[in-house]
């Protein structure tokens, strides 16, 4: 799951990115309302959380924009005005939560999981394919009764794989959805971790279940086709 932090205090958002992140969260961070827009028309992101004192445009406006551009990507605002009228003000225009600061990063995260749990690409239960199951709560996968321990980057491009069960991924669509715009690291690292959980899940297995296809990306099915 990738998200959008939009705030100008650069203390909070590096607060925000880095919670998130250790949640095995992908994060992008931008200080301005233009930049956001941008960010979110070029990026397929799965939440927005959005500051609504901006530089440039507010966060009214960034989210006006967002619904009149199409974009249905759920958005939870932050701001130091809790008034009714300004909660109202931010639900007209298209917000799905509004959270007033200060607050505390537990609660950020609950209503964080609760919008991606009405979003039409997740689910909050329990996923199983054929006999590998991941429990999203206690972030634990387990293959025919035997436990799977999992760094956190190999636990979220597993429950992608998941998620998206059957169908094709590409390594851009990973990248988007598993790292962030801010990785620098190596260019092959969707196909090394690929590699690792496919040593996890598919060793000693009859039935492998993680498939490279050669130019297109890769599939997590249970019974492939011949």
């Amino acid at each position: 799951m990738r998200i959008l932090v939009v705030e100008d205090d650069r203390k909070v958002g590096a607060f925000l990115q880095k919670g998130l992140r250790e949640e095995q969260f992908a994060v992008d961070v931008c200080g301005d309302g233009e930049e956001a827009l941008a960010q979110a028309r070029l990026f397929p992101y799965d939440l927005i959380i959005l500051d609504v004192m901006l530089p440039k445009k507010d966060g009214f406006e960034v989210c006006r924009e967002l619904r009149r551009g199409g974009l249905n990507v759920p958005v939870l605002m932050l701001t130091a005005k809790d008034s009714v009228e300004d909660k109202v003000a931010g639900l007209s225009e298209g917000a799905d939560d509004y959270l007033a600061k200060p607050f505390a990063f537990e609660e950020l995260l609950a209503r964080t999981r609760a919008l991606l749990r009405r979003s039409r690409d997740y689910q909050p239960s329990a996923v199983r394919v054929g006999d590998l199951e991941l429990d999203p709560s206690r972030r634990q996968a387990v293959r025919a009764c035997r436990n799977i321990p999992l760094t956190g980057k190999e636990y979220a491009l597993l429950e992608y794989l998941m998620r998206n069960a059957g169908r094709v991924v590409t390594e851009t669509m990973i990248l988007e959805h598993v790292w962030d715009m801010n990785y620098e690291g190596s260019s092959n690292v969707v196909s090394v971790y690929v590699n690792y959980l496919r040593r996890k899940i598919d060793g000693g297995a009859d039935v492998k279940m993680i498939h490279t296809l050669r130019g297109h990306g890769y599939l997590l099915e249970a019974h492939p086709e011949d």
